[in-house]
């Protein structure tokens, strides 16, 4: 390539991502449309001809989709089921049981930590502000220390791990391995809540605030009898609720089958055991992704919805689909700009260029997530697009797919702050008003996890792969 198609081609790239962002932040231009017209005009201005452009184009969004746009659309619906039934709560209730007294805030933390695996993270948390409020209320734990600690955990695995549309997508757009992308999406969620859950107790201090008190002659019981007198309302609650094991079902499903087959696969390759290819055979097609969250759904659908009509299960299924339409367009359009920055040679002169700084090529689709979050705020957005921009160009440095998607899906989760609508729910349903509080309270704990999620990613780099 000469120099001037070269410079040509990242010309090309500047003005389709500064155009991306003036048409979401200052038009009335839909974010699908945005991306669709950024491609467009990446590939034309980077040399590629009208007619080829709209053939990448094309082929990009139709190839993302391909792997895993049905995979969206049963994850959705999933969640959409265990949201109306009642196992989403039943699965937090479990937690705090299980964790036990004066350990309220790692209990909840847990709960978000799983329930948003299937539910959407703000769905998630306006389900379970209830149970802060009745912790905070009964307990005297600030109302701050257990919502941020809920919110953290809920958005660690939003951020991170499949079957949430924001990670699946990303992990397409990279061609990442759906099974690994769940592993480590929960291994790199961990340390990312328990920094979540240090600095909601800190941050309970500063900001301590109760629920209002419920009626004349409200009293402060000890903690024992406080724990004793939430069981006894948790108990009332449950018998409305599904079992432990209906509710934990639906998530245990796919994640069991998933990681059955990503493990038995790798230990056949490695020589360490020896399964007949006909049994292999049916282990990874139970382990597919598409099958294993398919039979989590139909178990849902079979087992939580006996509260439910036919007609009122579908009207439900059919919300959930509604929510993943527009999430597989813009997932589609970002998988469409990013192949066009393949074809057109745009990610090969990037990397080039960019392999001669000692930086690490984690970091490339890290920061990019971070700045587009920092501009437009929404998280998905922000990912997709960074995947779409960064797999060309860390597909020519080495870098691990997996390890490229959570990056891509981690570094969207800096600093949460007026335009995203994850800041809006906690700080409104905390009753948080302040701005400097409201920044206190969602903005930073964000960016500590996103920090501890970017340190955690380099060392998983450089220590194992």
């Amino acid at each position: 390539m000469t120099d001037v198609s070269s410079t040509q081609m990242i010309v090309g790239l500047v003005i389709g991502i500064a155009l991306l962002i003036f048409l979401v932040l200052k038009t009335r231009i839909h974010v699908f449309l945005a991306l669709l017209i950024a491609a467009v005009m990446t590939g034309i201005i980077g040399g590629m001809s009208p007619e080829d452009t709209i053939g990448t184009i094309s082929s990009g969004f139709g190839s993302t989709l391909a792997s895993i746009g049905i995979i969206i659309g049963l994850g959705i619906m999933m969640g959409k089921i265990m949201e109306i039934s009642g196992a989403a709560e039943k699965l937090a209730y479990t937690m705090i049981k299980f964790i036990g007294r004066k350990k309220e805030e790692w209990a909840i933390a847990v709960s978000g930590y799983i329930v948003a695996i299937p539910i959407f993270v703000d769905s998630a948390f306006v389900i379970l502000h209830p149970l802060v409020k009745a912790l905070s209320r009964q307990t005297g734990k600030s109302v701050i220390t257990l919502g941020v600690a809920l919110a953290v955990g809920l958005a660690a695995t939003h951020h991170a791990v499949p079957p949430t549309p924001g990670p699946l997508g990303v992990a397409g757009i990279f061609g990442a391995d759906v099974g690994k992308m769940v592993i480590i999406g929960l291994i790199v969620s961990v340390p990312v809540v328990i920094s979540g859950v240090l600095y909601a107790q800190w941050i309970g201090r500063k900001i301590y605030q109760l629920p209002e008190a419920e009626g004349e002659g409200y009293y402060r019981p000890s903690a024992k009898e406080a724990f004793a007198e939430f069981e006894d309302a948790v108990s009332v609650r449950e018998k409305e609720l599904p079992s432990f094991i209906l509710s934990a079902l639906p998530i245990a499903i796919p994640l069991i089958l998933i990681f059955s087959n990503t493990g038995i696969n790798a230990l056949q390759d490695g020589g360490i055991i020896n399964i007949s290819e006909t049994v292999l055979s049916y282990i990874t097609f139970f382990g597919n992704p598409i099958v294993a969250v398919a039979l989590g759904l139909i178990y849902s659908l079979l087992f939580l919805t006996k509260g439910y009509s036919k007609d009122a299960t579908l009207d439900e299924l059919e919300t959930g689909i509604k929510t993943s339409g527009i999430i597989l367009l813009v997932t589609g359009a970002g998988g469409a700009l990013g192949e066009v920055l393949r074809v057109s040679g745009t990610g090969e002169v990037i990397a080039e260029y960019v392999a001669t700084w000692s930086v690490p090529a984690i970091l490339i689709p890290f920061f990019i997530a971070t700045f587009v979050r920092l501009v437009q705020g929404s998280g998905t957005v922000a990912m997709i697009t960074a995947a779409s921009i960064a797999a060309p160009i860390v597909s020519n440095m080495g870098l691990d797919p997996v390890l490229a998607a959570q990056a891509a899906a981690f570094g969207a989760m800096c600093f949460s702050y007026f335009n995203d609508s994850l800041f809006w729910v906690v700080n409104r349903m905390l009753g948080i008003t302040k701005v400097k509080e409201q920044i206190m309270v969602w903005s930073i704990p964000t960016t500590i996890g996103w920090f501890v999620a970017g340190v955690t990613l380099i060392l998983l780099d450089l220590v194992f792969f």
